[in-house]
């Protein structure tokens, strides 16, 4: 540990090589490299390969005789954090990592820059210890740490004192008379740069009796912050409604609108929807990040096997193909994933969509519009005299859609959509519930893809664990006593950079079923067992579970989220079997005995 100032600023290579961490030959390409770029040398140095940054630091912290930190194996303080403001930390490439009887402990990037030291100090009032840690993970670090949380209960409170004070109800202000600078929106600031920094789909704004409940859902999961004054959700509502040009009167009756806003380089979409409860009107915001753009077919995590069957059958000129889920399942982002791949020049290509969630160059684009009659069953009606190659319909909700759309994919034309169903398997059952002929089917539908996001285990944190008696029996269930038995598994122990929750992202579970032709003439007849037998028999085909079960041995997810993905798959198709065979039991000749 040092009590002092470092030393002073060394030569990078000259270092290196005294510690035979490159060779001289590595150095001359690298400061080569640097001469043409402009990066700094050890960047150049991470980037070719020559070095690992881990390699880098370390080498740097045993030349001034400093610790190296390792920051993923660390649990932060935020209290202890925020001793150093966030623009410092930023400017200085510092953290402040511990505080105890000895005084501050700092991790810096570049311990051998005076100035930033001199600046710590003069900002911390003592002269810290110093640690080397990784620059990426410092970056990483610092968006985790320096959440806006604080912020916001902080701006809650103002807004709550300043209903309080001037008793004027901001509902009765109009848009022109907020200032920039008022408090309630720079709370909507705050929560939007905190819901961009940890990746949110979803705020949720809940009055209560007791005050404001925010809730962020974060990788499918929701994180709550209870929050003091029940008057602040109705300012922030009565704000969000003028943003997204709804009726600030109207408060006994849900309201849907959207909004954009730019949150520093973030580009955002917003849908609202408003409900009126008991305390008060609950908003939850949908967010679209528009500036990520859409993720290849290749970024989404599909297995090399069905990547390839999946992209061989949106290659086709015709048909059906279908992905299903839940919602919150990825379903669109799949499809439009599809459709972009597809977007060339020489190709037409139309989507029908409540609401459009991605807008894509060259592809015309529809949203319904219930209110005034534009339903998707009039746009598709119109849609097919617009002489498209492709149809994307942004889902199949009633026997209208449903039947324009087989009927569109027997006349030569692709047909995307989407459907909420828990299988592949009981896609087609579904369709043949909502009034679909069995024929029309089994000529239109070419493939059903289903789908899960499961929680991905942070890298971070991952370590070996021991299932449970639970899933265990689970396990055993889906791939037998042997297979259950030599898997190993892994989870999250839970760090800074997960928020002690164990897991960070999320990626997709799979099932694809292409429909041959002995699977066609099963449900041509009506045989929907059958159908399921024959799919279930094939050497192609791997349910749900099973991909889920690949997934937790892989290391990408644990066992406890494949049990929760795929909870409920199969049951409907059971319960349907179940009551198609009740309704044979239950013929005349049944009910008549009965009666009699």
């Amino acid at each position: 540990m040092m009590e002092s100032r470092p030393k002073k600023r060394i030569k990078l290579g000259e270092l290196l090589l005294e510690q035979n961490a490159i060779s001289a030959a590595q150095l001359e390409q690298a400061l080569g490299e640097q001469k043409r770029s402009g990066r700094k040398l050890g960047r150049v140095l991470t980037d070719l390969g020559i070095l690992s940054e881990d390699a880098l630091h370390q080498a740097l912290a045993r030349h001034l005789k400093l610790p190296y930190v390792d920051l993923r194996q660390m649990t932060l303080d935020p209290q202890v954090v925020r001793l150093l403001p966030e623009s410092h930390a930023r400017r200085f490439r510092a953290l402040v990592l511990q505080s105890d009887k000895r005084g501050l402990l700092v991790g810096m990037a570049d311990p051998s820059d005076l100035l930033a030291y001199d600046e710590l100090s003069k900002r911390l009032k003592q002269t810290p210890r110093v640690a080397v840690v990784s620059e990426s993970e410092l970056l990483r670090m610092l968006d985790v740490v320096y959440r806006r949380t604080d912020e916001i209960a902080s701006l809650v409170q103002e807004v709550r004192d300043d209903l309080r004070e001037s008793d004027i109800d901001l509902e009765q202000l109009s848009v022109d008379d907020a200032s920039a600078e008022a408090p309630v929106l720079r709370l909507l600031q705050s929560m939007f740069f905190d819901a961009v920094q940890v990746g949110a789909s979803d705020i949720h704004i809940e009055p209560g009796d007791a005050g404001l409940r925010i809730r962020q859902r974060i990788d499918g999961v929701l994180q709550e912050q209870l929050l003091e004054g029940s008057r602040v959700a109705g300012a922030l509502v009565t704000r969000l409604k003028l943003m997204s040009g709804l009726d600030i009167s109207e408060k006994r009756l849900p309201q849907d609108g959207r909004f954009s806003i730019k949150v520093g380089d973030a580009q955002l979409d917003v849908r609202v929807a408003t409900m009126p409860t008991q305390f008060g009107e609950s908003v939850v915001l949908r967010l679209l990040n528009q500036s990520m753009g859409l993720q290849p077919l290749d970024a989404l995590g599909m297995p090399e096997e069905v990547q390839r069957r999946f992209r061989r059958l949106i290659q086709r000129s015709a048909g059906m193909v279908l992905v299903t889920g839940p919602t919150g399942s990825g379903k669109t982002t799949t499809l439009y994933s599809a459709l972009n791949l597809l977007n060339r020049p020489d190709t037409k290509i139309i989507t029908v969509e409540d609401p459009v969630e991605y807008r894509l160059d060259r592809i015309t684009q529809v949203q319904t519009k219930t209110k005034i009659g534009l339903d998707f069953g009039r746009v598709l009606r119109s849609v097919l005299r617009h002489d498209p190659d492709i149809i994307f319909v942004g889902e199949m909700r009633d026997r209208e859609t449903v039947d324009i759309g087989l009927r569109a994919a027997i006349t030569g034309h692709l047909v995307f959509s989407t459907l909420h169903t828990m299988s592949a398997v009981a896609t087609i059952d579904r369709l043949i519930d909502m009034g679909a002929p069995g024929y029309m089917v089994a000529a239109a539908v070419h493939a059903v893809l289903a789908q899960r996001l499961v929680r991905r285990i942070c890298a971070d944190c991952s370590e070996p664990y021991e299932a449970d008696e639970h899933e265990i029996a689970w396990l055993e269930a889906q791939i037998g006593d042997a297979d259950a038995a030599r898997i190993a598994l892994r989870h999250g122990a839970g760090c800074s950079y997960c928020n002690m929750t164990g897991y960070r992202g999320r990626v997709a579970v799979y099932e694809l079923l292409e429909i041959d032709r002995e699977q066609a003439e099963a449900i041509r007849h009506g045989d929907l067992t059958g159908f399921a037998r024959i799919t279930a028999a094939r050497r192609d085909y791997k349910p749900l579970a099973r991909s889920a079960v690949e997934m937790a041995e892989r290391g990408l997810t644990t066992i406890a989220e494949a049990i929760r993905a795929v909870s409920g798959v199969g049951d409907d198709w059971d319960n349907r079997d179940a009551e198609r065979k009740d309704e044979a039991e239950l013929g005349p000749e049944r009910v008549l005995s009965l009666l009699a």
